[in-house]
C-alpha cells in the first residue's frame, strides 16, 4: 500500500509542457515554462483547452523535459492544477519559482510564489474567502453580457484585479477577440479604475 501511495504522489497527468512568455496579467512578457495539467472540476463553455486527457508523467520525466529551458519560472495551469499539485511535488522543483493559474475552488500549495485566481461564475465569494486571504492577482474573463462581476470590495485582498475580454469563435484561441466584450471591459474599468484591463497577448500575436 505504501509503494502504491508513493507512485500516485509522483505521477502526474500532463496535458502539455511548453516554453513561452506570460501573455496576460501582472507577469505579462516574462519567460515562463508552462506545465498544463489535465482534468478540471468545472466545465466552462468558453474554455480554450481540452483538459479531459493527458499523458502520465513521473516527476523525473517532467524535470527532464523542462531542463532544456533556461528559465526560472514554472506556471502551473490547466484544467485545474490544484487537483494534482501538492507541496510535496513542488519540493521536487526547488530550483524554480512557481506561479499558478487556478479557478479558486481549492487552496493552492504553500510553495506557490505567485497566485493568479481566475474565478468562474460557479465559484462563490464564500469559497474564495475560505481559500485565500491574499493573492497576487484576480483575473476575470468577461463577456460583457452574461456575467456580473463582484464588487472589488467583496473579494479577498489582491495586488491586482484584472478584467480580460473573451476570445470567442469556433476555436476560442487566436484572433477571435470579441469586440463587444472589449468595449464592455474597457467601460467597466473606466467606471471603477481599481480594476485593470488585460488582454491575452499570446493569442493576439499568435504564440503559445
Amino acid at each position: 500500500m505504501l509503494v502504491r501511495h508513493q507512485k500516485q504522489m509522483r505521477d502526474m497527468k500532463v496535458r502539455e509542457i511548453f516554453y513561452s512568455i506570460q501573455g496576460e496579467g501582472g507577469r505579462v512578457g516574462e519567460a515562463s515554462i508552462f506545465i498544463r495539467l489535465a482534468n478540471c472540476n468545472l466545465n466552462c463553455w468558453f474554455c480554450d483547452t481540452d483538459w479531459s486527457y493527458g499523458d502520465e508523467m513521473t516527476i523525473d520525466e517532467i524535470k527532464k523535459e523542462i531542463s532544456k529551458y533556461n528559465c526560472e519560472w514554472i506556471v502551473w495551469t490547466g484544467g485545474e492544477p490544484t487537483l494534482q499539485l501538492t507541496d510535496d511535488i513542488l519540493k521536487e522543483f526547488v530550483e524554480y519559482r512557481h506561479a499558478i493559474e487556478t479557478n479558486g475552488t481549492n487552496p493552492v500549495p504553500d510553495e506557490i510564489e505567485y497566485i493568479t485566481v481566475s474565478p468562474k461564475k460557479e465559484v462563490s465569494l464564500e469559497t474564495l474567502h475560505n481559500n485565500f486571504s491574499y493573492v497576487d492577482e484576480f483575473r476575470y474573463v468577461y463577456d460583457g453580457i452574461t456575467q456580473k462581476l463582484p464588487n472589488i470590495d467583496t473579494l479577498p485582498l489582491a495586488e491586482n484585479y484584472y478584467i480580460s475580454p473573451m476570445f470567442l469563435g469556433e476555436k476560442k484561441k487566436r484572433f477571435d477577440l470579441d469586440v463587444d466584450s472589449v468595449a464592455s471591459a474597457i467601460q467597466f474599468v473606466k467606471d471603477d479604475p481599481r480594476w485593470k484591463f488585460s488582454l491575452q497577448v499570446q493569442k493576439i500575436i499568435n504564440v503559445r
